[in-house]
């Protein structure tokens, strides 16, 4: 049985003689208008139950979306279902406000109109949608280093929405730094790097919140600066602090998103053996004991390309904010490897160490280590 396309006028008269007027787009795009008395259902919930927002199968009903195209969708499942006097319109809400029809403008807080305008294209995704921007809304990531991958990782962290930033790093801003360290500017040469960062993600975001964690990372406050995050973003520049931090997530149950740059390269991954026991590699399996200082030299001695970063910090970025929407597949057992001379890509398939000393299966956690010592020794 083919379904009834009308006119949005077709429409307005139908609803004026008793019809069910129903938008089936979603609370943001409602948002903005819907036409006048229309009720607003989602189309997956009025197609996932269709009886309980409309338990007369005879009712007469007419759908409306923002251009006919969903609407007409939820009308075939509505006639499958049983329902026999079902019409959609035809060009949708972008017809009904071309032609002069009446339209209800919701009430909305501040927030909601800073919510739906500025991520209206993540809610445009329906793999994000209004459920997925609620989930990064609710995150805590903490993040270590706020220097060359930290800052571009974390503008677009706030961008995204995420709720609560934790920025670690007890470091200035050195005029060294602006080549790529975007977060800081001129102006705030001498500036915490955290308070520098907290004012520029403030500016970009005011509703994220950026909570400011001056203090060089040791065994002795790791926990408490990762302890609540959904996510760990490594953006560290030396082996210690690196260890420390995979050792801590392991034993938190924490996916932890590594990367790390040296001249033209770059490399990124995700560890999550804590949650992930046997299955998934931790740092130590990739890395069972640091390279020699003389191997891998800081950006102060070998010096960095100043777009190198940008790539490597973004790649890290949207593999966190992939982990708290449950999107795609993450990094965990791969190595992404970037040569921006060759501008390549290439990936190493990594394995879970069934020895390691952290995260093997079954293992108890062996308790943190000195970790300059430890680096300091090989």
């Amino acid at each position: 049985m083919s379904i009834e396309q009308i006119s949005p006028a077709q429409a307005r008269a139908r609803q004026q003689a008793g019809a069910i007027l129903i938008d089936v787009r979603e609370p943001h795009e409602r948002a903005a208008g819907q036409a006048e008395h229309a009720l607003g259902i989602v189309k997956d919930a009025l197609e996932a139950e269709p009886r309980a927002h409309l338990p007369d199968r005879d009712a007469a009903i007419v759908l409306l979306c923002q251009s006919g195209a969903r609407s007409l969708r939820a009308a075939q499942t509505l006639l499958d279902a049983g329902y026999a006097r079902v019409a959609s319109v035809e060009g949708g809400t972008a017809r009904w406000i071309a032609e002069g029809l009446p339209l209800a403008v919701l009430e909305q807080s501040d927030e909601q109109r800073d919510f739906y305008d500025r991520y209206s294209r993540h809610l445009r995704l329906p793999e994000v949608g209004e459920a997925g921007q609620r989930k990064l809304q609710a995150a805590r990531v903490a993040m270590v280093g706020a220097g060359g991958l930290g800052s571009p990782a974390a503008f677009y962290l706030a961008a995204a929405g995420i709720g609560t930033l934790v920025l670690a790093d007890d470091d200035v801003v050195d005029r060294s730094n602006l080549q790529r360290q975007i977060l800081h500017t001129e102006d705030r040469i001498g500036v915490s790097k955290v308070e520098s960062a907290r004012i520029a993600l403030n500016a970009l975001n005011p509703r994220v919140r950026v909570e400011t964690f001056a203090e060089r990372i040791s065994s002795d406050n790791v926990e408490r600066l990762i302890g609540e995050a959904d996510v760990v973003f490594d953006g560290a520049d030396n082996f210690p602090v690196r260890y420390l931090l995979n050792d801590a997530c392991v034993k938190l149950a924490k996916p932890l998103v590594y990367g790390a740059i040296h001249r033209f390269e770059g490399q990124v991954s995700v560890f999550d053996a804590g949650r992930h026991r046997g299955q998934c590699p931790c740092y130590r399996c990739l890395f069972p004991e640091p390279p020699p200082p003389e191997a891998a030299p800081n950006c102060a001695e070998a010096g960095v390309l100043g777009v190198l970063p940008g790539v490597v910090g973004l790649i890290q970025a949207t593999e966190v904010v992939k982990l708290i929407l449950g999107l795609g597949e993450s990094l965990a057992g791969r190595l992404l490897h970037f040569d921006a001379l060759a501008m390549r890509f290439r990936e190493t398939r990594l394995r879970p160490d069934p020895d390691c000393p952290v995260c093997a299966a079954g293992r108890a956690f062996p308790g943190y280590i000195d970790y300059q010592a430890f680096c300091a020794s090989s």
